[in-house]
């Protein structure tokens, strides 16, 4: 009799704890709802202390931490939480919230390669499909522009080239003129030249 009450006991505890943490997740929610991520960010944490495996504490605990610009960390408790999660469908939106910060992040490759997972999970989801899209969108127009910009930045590193051969060919040229000035005053100060050393005799 006294196990079964001690069964009864660990039950009703476990329960307890479980009322607790999602009373601690709705007041997170709140928070967040309130834009007040810093709170939400507290609850959700004194909500997995209560109960570690909570995946919707976890989900919503890296959401806060992604608004709350904690970009790192968020990415690591949803692929931490991804690890764990069986659901197909759920890890479609642990992907998909993954793709979404690492957009911002401007991690673009990383981007894409989470919407294309979270469309392998969910082929219906029409925002990972658009912003699959956008991604790759944003992917090309960059990778045009570096393109754009490293032939840019090759014509700039031979401007100054063209411009030190100038200056060379600049201070060759007046070395060149500095020996003909010379060479002319020499011929100068030597004697001039008789009437018939100038004639030539055809």
């Amino acid at each position: 009799m006294k196990a079964f009450y001690t069964i009864i006991f660990f039950l009703l505890s476990h329960f307890s704890f479980a009322q607790k943490a999602n009373r601690l997740i709705e007041k997170g929610n709140e928070a967040y709802r309130s834009e007040q991520y810093h709170k939400a960010e507290e609850l959700y944490k004194e909500a997995l202390k209560l109960e570690p495996n909570n995946h919707a504490a976890s989900f919503n605990l890296g959401n806060a931490l992604f608004r709350r610009k904690k970009y790192s960390e968020a990415i690591a408790v949803l692929e931490e939480l991804d690890q764990r999660s069986s659901d197909s469908a759920f890890r479609a939106k642990i992907r998909y919230n993954q793709g979404v910060m690492l957009t911002e992040q401007h991690e673009l490759n990383q981007s894409i390669e989470a919407y294309k997972q979270s469309l392998r999970l969910n082929p219906a989801d029409t925002f990972a499909r658009e912003n699959l899209q956008r991604a790759l969108n944003e992917w090309h127009a960059n990778h045009t522009d570096n393109q754009h910009v490293t032939q840019e930045e090759k014509k700039k590193d031979q401007k100054p080239k063209s411009q030190q051969l100038t200056k060379q060919q600049m201070e060759q040229m007046l070395k060149e003129l500095e020996d003909q000035e010379k060479t002319s005053l020499e011929k100068m100060t030597r004697k001039p030249l008789s009437a018939r050393q100038s004639e030539k005799n055809w």
